[in-house]
Parts: C-alpha cells; structure tokens; sequence
C-alpha cells in the first residue's frame, strides 16, 4: 500500500467530485435562468425551511425533475467512476476508499463554488455502489424499513442506510479500513446536514412539527413518504 497514492487518489476525487452539477446543467439547459436556493413553507404553518444546499434536490424544486434526475446521476457518477477505476485497477489495495471520501468531499465542500455543495447523499451511494453494490442495495432498503415500518420516523429512514453501514462492512470484510470509511462518511453527512438539523429544531421549538412535514419540502423527501406509503400498503395487505 502506498500512502502517496492515496493521497492522489483522494485529491483527485475531491477536484472531480467539486465539479457541482447543480450549477452546470441548468446553466447549459437553462442559460437564462439562475439557481436560487428555494424558500418553502412548512406545511400547516407559516414557518419557512431554507434549503440550502446545491444538490438535484434543491435544483429539481426550481428547473422540474427531469433536470434534477441529470443532476442526481452526475452526482452519482463523478463518484462512481473514480472508484470503479481504481477498484479495477489496484483490486487488491484499499485506493477506492480514499477516493470515495476524497469525491463526497468534493460534493460536499466544492473548490470551485466557494464549498458550497449538496449534502453528500447521492456522492456517498456513488461511492458505495462502486465498493459493494450489494451492500449499498441491502443497507438502504435496510435503512428504509427500519424508518418506515419498525421506527415510523423519517428522518430515520433517511439516514439509517448510513448507520446500518457499520455493522454491514464489519462483518462482510472485518478490515479496519472499511471500518473507517464507513465511521467518516456517517460523520461527513452529519456535518453536511447540520444547517438543515439547526432549522428542524428551530422550527419545532415554535410548533410542533414532525420529521415528515420538513421532508415534504424536498423533493427527495417526497419520493421517500411515496416509498413509505408503499411499506404501509404492504402491512395492510398481510393484515
């Protein structure tokens, strides 16, 4: 192993993964049109949630979903093919790890944009999907029935995937490395959600508020309640 290379590896991963799709497609489908991080009401109240971040997310608010599906595989692959070549290339070395913090940090905290990026989702199952497909498959639905049908939480259901990440690399690989990795991409996203955290519990101090109505204001927040409206009809069925 060579520490050089990883060093090089992740370096360059943060260049690639500091190029902010948000800001690059719509200026070449929307030339006239300028991203605003958009201001949307919580449902039920008249507090408003500040989305502040530059992901397909936010940018799907404003330019539709089809420009925020661009978005989001651009996300995903500026990651992914990083990881892919060095997982190839060096099959028996642990670069692609460096190279998978190195592109989320990128996405995260862009060179290029001030580092002021998206909150690292779409970067992180770009790099996992790329390191163990599988794991990245079984963790999120993992995650996603343990927020939905166990926790009925969905803020839970957003982030577990992440938390049951953990246990998932211990005992498919037991190597210390991957242990790390999965240990700083749970810190990077919480790090990277703390502005959105500071506002949830700001608003639920003047109202009462669930984790399902500050998600209604995303549009990946709403592709989740979609999905857990699935898991409820599924329990009924059985029932």
């Amino acid at each position: 192993m060579d520490f050089q290379t990883h060093i090089i590896s992740f370096l360059v991963s943060y260049l690639i993964g500091s190029v902010t799709f948000t800001r690059v497609v719509p200026k070449i489908l929307r030339p006239n049109e300028k991203f605003v991080n958009p201001e949307v009401t919580v449902e039920g109240t008249n507090l408003t949630y500040k989305v502040g971040s530059y992901g397909a997310a936010a940018a799907s608010m404003q330019f539709g979903p089809r420009i925020g599906l661009l978005i989001s595989l651009g996300d995903i692959l500026k990651v992914t093919i990083p990881v892919l070549f060095l997982r190839w290339t060096y099959p028996q070395e642990t670069y692609l790890l460096s190279a998978a913090v190195g592109g989320m940090m990128g996405h995260i905290w862009p060179i290029f944009f001030k580092f002021k990026g998206g909150r690292g989702i779409s970067a992180y199952y770009g790099g996992l999907f790329a390191i163990d497909p599988l794991g990245a498959v079984i963790t999120m639905m993992g995650g996603m029935f343990l927020g939905f049908a166990i926790i009925k939480d969905f803020f839970v259901a957003y982030l577990a995937g992440l938390w049951l990440l953990l246990p998932w690399i211990w005992f498919t690989t037991s190597r210390w490395e991957y242990v790390l990795y999965a240990i700083i991409v749970n810190i990077l996203v919480i790090l990277a959600m703390l502005p959105d955290l500071k506002q949830y519990a700001k608003i639920k101090k003047e109202v009462h508020v669930d984790s399902r109505m500050v998600l209604e204001t995303t549009p990946m927040g709403r592709g989740m309640i979609k999905i857990s409206k699935w898991f409820e009809s599924i329990g009924k069925r059985k029932d």
